[in-house]
């Protein structure tokens, strides 16, 4: 498919879509959490991944592709996706989905702010600025507000915090040290750097096997083939093909749909402060990722 320069229908729907998937998978990853420790069933996610992209570079005819040059940042992607997922699946093992989908999805906020100190032209506008704070204050009230029951841990709020810090240095990496590397590629790296990571971290988290169901091993394939290895890959694609900025304007609805999904699958309880910090937290996003409009001379 050529490149576009704007957001179609299909583009629209593909996006709304994976927005969709990005907030179910929260879920799966809640309730698979019941049967595998969370930081070995992200290893095993990985492990899994890995054959699956060895598969699609297969099937495509195309090499692995792996370089000396990109070692280095390969290592830190690696490093960065590992430190990313330990954070997140041991925060949706502490606290709700709801929340964690809030505060996951700030993940432009701290890229916006490592932009702005380390990439030339990333400084931020004062749109921007305004998005950066109404997140922000989103964030707060998400951590603060302490809700109703014991499922609602400060420990698994800060780590899905500490996820989205680590999300948004994958992205840095990806925009800097691997810019020259397909997005299937880095994506490679990542899963073949965190794999073992993440195992070795796994054996100071407590046994392996929790209460094992079917449905935690259908949950644990539904990551590996259609969240990591498909799900990604169709993210990659649709950023090769629609302006990356208008890709991003879609990245509010994840913590919508996280919240309606935990509510409505989960039954988690929904306050009015979560919907005020889904509220503040939704527009930040909006402004931050607001393409600038070019000034006229």
């Amino acid at each position: 498919m050529e490149k576009k320069d704007r957001i179609d229908t299909f583009g629209a729907s593909a996006l709304i879509a994976f927005s969709l998937l990005l907030a179910f998978n929260q879920v799966v990853i809640r309730v698979v959490n019941d049967g595998l420790q969370p930081v070995f069933f992200a290893g095993v996610r990985s492990v899994g991944a890995i054959f699956c992209m060895w598969v699609w570079f297969a099937i495509r005819g195309r090499s692995i592709g792996l370089m000396r040059k990109h070692v280095f940042f390969g290592l830190i992607t690696g490093g960065l996706f590992a430190m990313e997922f330990i954070f997140l699946f041991i925060a949706l093992d502490l606290t709700t989905v709801s929340r964690t989908s809030i505060l996951f999805y700030t993940m432009p906020l701290w890229l916006a702010l490592m932009s702005h100190f380390l990439l030339p032209g990333g400084h931020i506008t004062p749109t921007k600025a305004v998005g950066l704070i109404l997140a922000f204050l989103g964030m707060v009230v998400a951590i603060s507000w302490r809700g109703e029951g014991g499922d609602v841990s400060l420990l698994g709020d800060l780590l899905a915090v500490g996820a989205a810090i680590g999300w948004a240095g994958v992205a840095l990496i990806a925009r800097t040290g691997l810019q020259d590397l397909s997005p299937d590629r880095q994506l490679f790296w990542q899963v073949l750097v965190s794999a073992p990571i993440l195992l070795f971290a796994s054996l100071f988290f407590g046994p392996f096997i929790r209460d094992l169901e079917p449905i935690h091993l259908w949950g644990l394939a539904f990551q590996i083939v259609i969240m990591v290895s498909a799900g990604f890959t169709f993210w990659f694609w649709l950023l090769s093909i629609y302006p990356p900025a208008s890709v991003a304007a879609f990245s509010f609805l994840a913590p919508v749909f996280g919240v309606i999904l935990g509510w409505w699958l989960l039954d988690e309880p929904i306050g009015i402060p979560i919907l005020l910090a889904l509220l503040l937290v939704c527009a930040g996003l909006i402004l931050i990722n607001r393409p600038q409009v070019p000034q006229k001379v």
